[in-house]
């Protein structure tokens, strides 16, 4: 015994016997329904089949490192699954090797099936693969779940009605005349008691609930002398002590040549199997995690399950999952490690092996009536809703919904139908055609040209002029989601249309891109060599933000043809490049000018010659190299700067290691710091020359004298200073109101 068991050893003993209880009539249903298309002679067997299923996988999953409340035992979907698997592979194989009258060659057929997903549930575990099983759509695990619960109501109905013989659902109407009333009232009385047992008290279980007064209600109306209305009861349990009997039969008929033609749909059943009950484990796994609080390690599980099934299947029984009525009746009762799921494995085992006489006298159609209960609680709660808020229009996007329901209502149909497999894989491919409809729909998140929105660098009013005219030729594509087969193309159609439209820069940027494949990038090499060939230019922003996607255009070469003068860190520095080049080509501007002259300045519009010089005479010359800091974030100065030559950028600090962030770039003519000097609080971020800067300054006590002794000066200054931040405001607004549309 762990030591770890120690501290709890009362709540895990009490949580184990609870959970024990409640296990040991759902595990014997669910044994009878798997065996449940081999006919009523394989009743006995399936009720050991759930019951060995119950015990050996608990154990092995302790065996293997499980610490945890949560419980083992047969599940129904994944039951049913096997049903339809046992129905379709062994009863109906046209093949016509197996024998139903041969008992042990049959469950060794059967079983192996449960050996080989539980092999296959093995090998997703252990080699990392629980992730990928999670894929699985929800709309197709809700069909699937959907048929299997109407499948499974229907199948309880003979024995409900009573009937002597099994008969299929659709010919039930033609032997009404067999319906035994009191078998149905029975049936009847059995499944109300198990539903609205959690009404009655919380302190007894459902299944137990319904399993009392369905078994009373059957004994009462036999004394009561009615007993020729009644169905069967289980009857005999065949006594035996549990052993891995079942592994020779398993390496027998492997080594059989005359039942190699059964092997392959035994093997894909099995596989399909594995797969929906790997992905029931690992979200029962999740669902008790919320309960327990204790996180499972989705690969580990799988690897439990597998071995347990495998190690279930040799002693006689059927594939388990998580049981979550089980696992928070364990933790409700007070158990916490693995030692609870060893007590509920003894109990059951001691059942085994002492109470045969007892379970002999469980009347079949109070199982039947579990059966149905489970059955109706296993439909889809997410589709039901889905269903009522498409009839109350409720929904704002209905086609993505009504795809859904498609989808499920398609998979529901084929596994009713045909067969469950199938209709996975089906509901597998409609869901991912349909996935690949939407993302291909356009790759483009946001179109905008650059007479709208301008870089933040802060520029004379000729140069905005320019802009203003001929920013239109400078388009900006912001793409997000994948950069593939399916949207690439539309992409490069919005490229053609641009460049007939005359735009002559095109910035991508990829900041929300979060894949792209190799047509993706083939796509873009053909973009930026056609644009080469027109004497255009492709900038791409943000191209190193996701790591993969960088690796993927350098590997196929995208960015060595862009090259690194056209690959930037942001979508302002690509937008400011371009706006650059634009300019320059516009007003044949190759190189600086001379010093920016007061006298050219906005912001001392309306001085005369005498009121410039009376402002020159209080303002000083400062230089700074490049990447020297004019002022920091958080400085109390109060100087107003006006750019002579050079550049310089406003940067603020963002949350992280060494972080920042360029709110703007102010080139020659343009000033900066006016709003400490005017509302007299800190520096609100930092300013770096970006090259060689010259600069004149207005400092606090100049505009104080300016103010004294040059009013007028001072006013018309404030009134331009005023107009300066009313139109830097408009263009942010405007810029926002562009990019918010």
């Amino acid at each position: 015994m762990k030591a770890g068991w120690l501290p709890n050893w009362r709540g895990d003993v009490a949580g184990g016997v609870t959970s024990a209880i409640l296990t040991i009539p759902v595990s014997m249903g669910y044994g009878i329904l798997a065996l449940y298309p081999l006919g009523d002679q394989y009743v006995s067997h399936g009720i050991l089949a759930g019951l060995y299923s119950a015990i050996f996988v608990p154990i092995t999953a302790v065996l293997l490192g499980a610490d945890t409340p949560m419980m083992y035992a047969p599940r129904s979907v994944v039951t049913f699954l096997l049903s339809s698997i046992v129905l379709h592979s062994l009863v109906r194989s046209k093949a016509g090797l197996v024998d139903l009258g041969d008992v042990g060659q049959t469950l060794s057929l059967v079983l192996f099936v449960v050996f080989m997903a539980g092999l296959f549930q093995a090998l997703f575990g252990a080699l990392r693969l629980g992730s990928l099983v999670q894929y699985i759509p929800s709309p197709v695990m809700a069909g699937f779940q959907n048929a299997a619960a109407l499948l499974i109501f229907v199948s309880q109905l003979g024995p409900l009605l009573g009937l002597r013989r099994s008969v299929a659902p659709l010919e039930i109407i033609g032997h009404l005349d067999s319906v035994l009333p009191l078998t149905l009232l029975v049936g009847t009385v059995t499944s109300l008691a198990m539903w609205y047992a959690p009404r009655v008290t919380r302190r007894i279980p459902p299944t137990i609930m319904g399993l009392a007064a369905g078994s009373g209600a059957y004994y009462v109306i036999k004394a009561m002398g009615y007993g020729q209305g009644l169905g069967p009861v289980v009857g005999a349990v065949p006594p035996a002590t549990p052993s891995p009997s079942y592994l020779l039969g398993f390496v027998s008929l492997t080594a059989t040549r005359e039942m190699w033609p059964l092997l392959p749909s035994l093997i894909t059943g099995a596989l399909s199997l594995a797969i929906v009950a790997s992905l029931d484990g690992l979200l029962c796994a999740k669902t008790v995690e919320g309960v327990t609080g204790q996180k499972p390690h989705g690969n580990r599980e799988l690897l439990r399950l597998g071995v347990g099934n495998m190690a279930a299947a040799c002693f006689g029984g059927i594939s388990s999952g998580v049981n979550l009525g089980s696992s928070f009746a364990n933790h409700k009762s007070g158990g916490r490690t693995g030692a609870s799921v060893l007590v509920t494995a003894l109990v059951m085992l001691l059942a085994v092996l002492l109470l045969p006489p007892v379970i002999a006298y469980i009347p079949r159609v109070v199982i039947a009536g579990l059966l149905a209960v489970v059955a109706l609680q296993l439909f889809d709660l997410w589709s039901i809703q889905m269903v009522k808020r498409m009839l109350g229009r409720e929904f704002v996007y209905w086609k993505s919904m009504t795809v859904d329901l498609l989808v499920i209502a398609l998979v529901a149909t084929v596994a009713i139908a045909s067969n469950l497999v199938a209709a996975v894989g089906i509901g597998l491919g409609v869901t991912i055609l349909s996935f690949l409809f939407r993302m291909s729909r356009s790759a483009v998140r946001r179109a905008y040209r650059g007479d709208v929105i301008h870089s933040r660098r802060t520029r004379e009013p000729r140069h905005m002029d320019v802009l203003y005219r001929r920013g239109g030729t400078m388009l900006i594509l912001e793409l997000e989601g994948p950069i593939f087969f399916g949207t690439a193309e539309e992409l490069a159609g919005r490229v053609d249309v641009a460049l007939r439209e005359g735009v002559s820069y095109i910035v991508l940027d990829l900041k929300r891109v979060n894949e792209i494949d190799s047509t993706g990038a083939r796509i873009l090499l053909q973009i930026q060599q056609r644009l080469v060939k027109e004497g255009k230019h492709l900038l791409v922003s943000h191209a190193e933000r996701n790591r993969r996607v960088a690796d993927f255009l350098a590997d196929m070469g995208v960015l060595a043809a862009l090259t690194r003068h056209r690959v930037f860190r942001d979508t302002d520095r690509a937008l400011e490049w371009a706006e650059d080049r634009l300019i320059a080509t516009e007003l044949g501007e190759t190189a600086p000018r001379d010093d920016y002259g007061l006298e050219r300045l906005d912001v001392l519009a309306g001085l005369s010659a005498e009121e410039c010089d009376a402002l020159r005479n209080v303002l000083v010359q400062r230089s700074y190299r490049k990447g020297e800091a004019v002022f920091h974030e958080g400085d109390d100065g109060r100087e107003l700067f006006i750019i002579a030559r050079g550049a310089a950028s406003v940067k603020i600090r963002l949350s992280g290691d060494g972080r920042e962030n360029r709110l703007a770039t102010f080139s020659a003519g343009t000033v900066f710091g006016e709003v400490a000097l005017l509302d007299h609080q800190p520096r609100s971020a930092t300013v770096e020359a970006d090259e060689d800067l010259v600069c004149y300054i207005l400092t606090e006590s100049a505009f104080a004298t300016l103010t004294r002794e040059h009013g007028g000066v001072a006013i018309k200054l404030l009134t331009n200073l005023g107009r300066e931040l009313s139109q830097r405001l408009r263009r942010a607004t405007r810029t926002i109101y562009e990019l918010e549309s």
